[in-house]
């Protein structure tokens, strides 16, 4: 059986990027490529990826990954013995937070303030994000360097959730202007780093006391997304006359969550230095497309003036990661897949 590259990062949990870049250094090849060009794995790639990913989860760097597999390696089972060593000590360090935080809600409990040195143990013990980022993406992602971050997306959602209790409408000004608040946030805390959001909200689906401590309830995530959507028909509402508005009011916001796949996959592609030319990247230009004439239908009149409101306001473009290398690379992708399918 043979996976694309897309496949084999939605089974084994990693993202297409992480996979590109291990083909990139030449860590994991792709067995064979299809007729249009794309990776394809089969089991060899597999169990290869597996001691990857072993090793990873040991400590060694992708170097000394590539220079360990370039040399007599190790028995399947040897490897997995290994995996299940270090999976002991994981369960051990959880087992030991534990119990240091059943110790801290005794004292609280008791109505005890907490001994300092338990404090400290507990937080040290807390690398939540550790799961989700390498130490050198932790290094880059603003949400856990920038002091200033946390207590402002902290502030942010309490004030959310107030309007959302006074019983604020989305279509309030004051709460359209908290959804774009949000937006800058998310590029701000990201660094308007696609991958890194898709890990944020991963983090946020995933791990329950995450969601609970942030306050980021569904409820308020979908207050947020129809406060934006109606936040950003109004910017367009400048642009675009009575007709091409009623179908953006129709339209706009209803493939929301499909972007920032998207938008990764292409800012992937562009950092890994793919042409625009290559099958890859065109598909996901035919895909962007699909996405944009979804709201903004067919007309070309209509597209330059949608594409003027993008121009003219960054309010439409915020916490998207969608700079102007982006969209050139998108529009250089579109117009060779459109040249490939009229040689067709």
């Amino acid at each position: 059986m043979l996976l694309t590259v897309g496949e084999l990062a939605r089974r084994c949990g990693l993202t297409v990027r992480t996979l590109h870049h291990y083909d990139a250094i030449g860590l994991l090849k792709p067995s064979v490529r299809s007729a249009a060009g794309y990776r394809l794995y089969d089991r060899a790639n597999i169990e290869r990826l597996h001691r990857i990913r072993a090793l990873h989860q040991l400590g060694l760097s992708l170097t000394a990954i590539g220079d360990a597999l370039s040399g007599p390696q190790a028995p399947l089972p040897e490897v997995i013995d290994r995996q299940i060593a270090a999976l002991d000590r994981e369960l051990a360090k959880a087992a030991l937070l534990r119990g240091r935080l059943l110790r801290l809600r005794t004292q609280l409990d008791a109505g005890q303030p907490p001994d300092l040195a338990d404090w400290l143990d507990t937080l040290e013990t807390m690398t939540m994000y550790e799961k989700y980022f390498s130490a050198d993406e932790l290094k880059t992602l603003p949400l856990h360097t920038d002091p200033d971050v946390l207590p402002e997306w902290k502030a942010l959602v309490m004030a959310i959730q107030a309007a959302m209790d006074r019983g604020a409408s989305v279509h309030d000004a004051d709460a359209q202007l908290l959804a774009l608040r949000w937006m800058n946030m998310i590029g701000r805390g990201t660094g308007n780093n696609p991958s890194f959001l898709l890990r944020l909200l991963a983090i946020n689906e995933q791990e329950p006391g995450i969601r609970e401590r942030s306050g980021i309830t569904p409820a308020l995530e979908r207050f947020v997304e129809q406060a934006l959507v109606a936040a950003r028909l109004a910017i367009f509402a400048r642009y675009l006359d009575a007709r091409e508005m009623e179908r953006m009011q129709e339209n706009y916001g209803r493939q929301m969550h499909a972007w920032p796949v998207l938008i990764a996959e292409l800012r992937s592609a562009l950092e890994d230095a793919l042409p625009p030319e290559h099958p890859h990247v065109q598909a996901k230009a035919r895909r962007w497309m699909e996405l944009f004439r979804a709201y903004a239908g067919d007309d070309p009149a209509t597209h330059a003036r949608i594409r003027e409101a993008y121009a003219q306001e960054p309010d439409l473009r915020s916490g998207s990661s969608v700079d102007e290398a982006l969209l050139a690379y998108v529009r250089s992708a579109w117009q060779s897949a459109q040249q490939t399918s009229h040689q067709q």
